[in-house]
């Protein structure tokens, strides 16, 4: 498993759950003995605004019907298409990996969607038709690519008048945090390959011609854990170690005290993992 795709399972955006939070089932249990980490994503992405059953939104302020057309350029193993699935839309799957697109197929054979179309493509240019989407999709992935403003233009191309569009990259601040303990190979293909500020990030948006509705920032969490994951020296495969484990608690009662969910939302802003844009196409 790259650590791309590691990053997205911790943040939440490749897991998707049947109902709001609530306490865990007995399979919950048993996942959460196998890959706490994992789990514990899930929740805390939740709580961030990803995966809002009630509202049927992917992320808050990008609801999904059954009328839609998704797109998510780099998909990794489907999550986000997965809950669009659910809602009935079109959804349609774009990845560079032909395993992250194989998986995916796999997982949507049977989800409720009105159509899926699974595509293994780097995206220049996209396997899609000019204003043929409703949706777009696209996160943890412009960090990535040699030309962020290309891909931005290719989104665009294919969204349809009114289009929203669901982006995220790593905060700049996290990504500091990083350069002090990770490996030189975090900040090389096909890795990341640059650090978005968060005003570049905007700058990139607007420059694309889409218009800016939401700025989000999600995942203090998250910044810490992967700093302190490459000095407990795991295996992306199976991160278990008293360090992180220990860090999971002491978030859960950060989370549990009554000034918990405030204080997660000024870390939160103050020391994202990601920086997430809500736009339109107008």
């Amino acid at each position: 498993m790259s650590q791309a795709e590691l990053s997205k399972k911790l943040l939440g955006l490749n897991v998707e759950p049947a109902q709001t939070p609530a306490p865990p089932s007995a399979n919950e249990l048993e996942e959460l003995a196998r890959d706490p980490a994992r789990l514990f994503g899930l929740k805390d992405a939740m709580l961030s605004g990803w995966f809002q059953n009630d509202g049927d939104e992917v992320f808050k302020g990008m609801p999904i019907g059954p009328s839609d057309v998704v797109v998510d350029v780099g998909c990794g193993d489907g999550g986000a298409l997965n809950f669009c699935a659910k809602r009935g839309a079109h959804v349609i799957a774009v990845d560079i990996d032909a395993e992250n697109i194989e998986n995916t197929r796999r997982r949507l054979q049977d989800s409720g969607a009105r159509q899926v179309d699974c595509h293994v493509s780097d995206a220049n240019p996209l396997p899609l038709a000019d204003a043929s989407v409703t949706r777009v999709i696209c996160t943890e992935v412009l960090e990535h690519v040699d030309d962020p403003e290309q891909l931005l233009r290719e989104l665009f191309r294919v969204g349809k008048p009114g289009a929203l569009y669901l982006l995220s990259v790593p905060d700049a601040l996290g990504e500091e945090l990083q350069k002090l303990v990770a490996p030189p190979n975090y900040f090389q293909k096909p890795n990341h390959v640059r650090i978005i500020g968060r005003d570049e990030f905007e700058r990139f948006v607007r420059a694309a011609n889409l218009e800016m509705l939401e700025h989000e920032y999600v995942g203090f969490f998250w910044a810490l854990w992967w700093g302190m994951f490459w000095i407990a020296d795991v295996d992306l495969s199976d991160p278990r170690h008293p360090i992180l484990d220990n860090w999971m608690r002491t978030w859960q009662a950060v989370l549990d005290d009554p000034r918990g969910l405030e204080l997660k939302r000024k870390l939160d802003r103050f020391m994202p993992k990601s920086q997430v844009i809500i736009a339109r196409k107008p």
